[in-house]
């Protein structure tokens, strides 16, 4: 080969390289970025042998609700959030969102993404995009500044911060006030007496300094709420990859990537619940207090079925393999 082939042919591999841009809103520390995204560029990396590479941005493009369009329009090659920051626009994420469906982020997120690959995608929710993972965090659970954990009646009247989405109609119907507010604005609602409680995961009121402010928990068995996250990419980019490196980066995202998710909130849910200790006093919900929520929420939870169903999905179908694969995980 002559030199000028040789140079002709190492010009034509470095133009075939592809950088990624993957827009982020969060601290580079918050864990979502530090123990998923980020290993997540890097597996990319590695999967394809260096030819597609990432750039975290260093600052955010825009509020969060705007991040999956950001993907769809090319803003950036890869996003991620929470559907549900743009209310009515995903009716298939209920199926990860439902009360008492498991104690395991881990269980519960790759259960999501065979749920998800399975039956969901047919309802073209994300057809504008390539999605590379969906998932949940940890089980959301209640914490309060004062009452009688055990009552069954514990949460009328109280006035509860919420985030959005399905836990908003669950406060509603469990008798609180929902106080709708950002995560970080978490610590001035309680502190003001804005909200006498919130609904969160375990990680989620130690990383945002709330424990000072709260005295009980109650641990619901399966959690009373979940939240769902998506990681999508660009149409375009996504197909202007060869073959290869699609098939390689499938092979580090999906199933792989919901189940370092889950992991990543498992631990930080336990690092969590530890830091509580001696703070705040954590019981189980009763047995009364779980038949009496069940009886409460039918309601809501035939709605977001009927809308799942809405969205061309068998939402029994969807709802049974969720359950079931939750179950074959958590077995393992």
């Amino acid at each position: 080969m002559t030199t000028t082939a040789a140079l002709a042919l190492s010009a034509a591999a470095a133009m075939a390289d592809t950088t990624l841009t993957v827009a982020n809103w969060l601290p580079p520390s918050h864990p979502l970025v530090s123990e998923v995204i980020v290993p997540m560029t890097e597996a990319i990396k590695e999967a394809t042998g260096g030819s597609v590479t990432t750039n975290i941005l260093p600052a955010p493009l825009g509020p969060p609700p705007a991040h999956f369009d950001f993907a769809v329009n090319g803003v950036a090659d890869i996003t991620f959030g929470v559907q549900n920051y743009t209310p009515g626009r995903f009716k298939t994420t209920s199926v990860a969102e439902m009360p008492f469906l498991g104690n395991s982020a881990t269980a519960m997120s790759v259960a999501y993404w065979r749920t998800w690959d399975a039956m969901l995608k047919q309802a073209g929710e994300y057809d504008g995009v390539k999605v590379l993972g969906v998932f949940t965090h940890g089980p959301g659970e209640i914490f309060m500044k004062e009452g009688d954990a055990s009552a069954t009646e514990v949460l009328n009247g109280k006035k509860m911060r919420v985030g959005g989405g399905l836990i908003n109609e669950i406060t509603t119907k469990l008798g609180a006030v929902p106080v709708e507010g950002p995560s970080s604005k978490a610590y001035e609602l309680l502190s003001q007496g804005v909200a006498d409680g919130i609904f969160f995961p375990y990680e989620s009121v130690n990383s945002f300094g709330l424990i000072p402010q709260l005295t009980k928990g109650i641990d619901v068995p399966g959690g009373l709420y979940n939240t769902s996250f998506f990681v999508v990419m660009n149409k375009a980019k996504w197909d202007s990859l060869t073959p290869e490196e699609q098939t390689q980066i499938d092979s580090v995202t999906g199933e792989s990537l919901a189940r370092m998710a889950g992991a990543m909130w498992d631990s930080a849910d336990a690092k969590g619940k530890a830091a509580m200790d001696g703070k705040i006093e954590l019981t189980t919900a009763t047995d009364a207090q779980m038949v009496a929520w069940t009886d409460a929420l039918a309601p809501v939870i035939k709605e977001k079925m009927d809308e799942i169903s809405s969205a061309g999905v068998d939402a029994d179908a969807a709802m049974k393999m969720m359950k079931d694969e939750i179950a074959k995980v958590e077995a393992e």
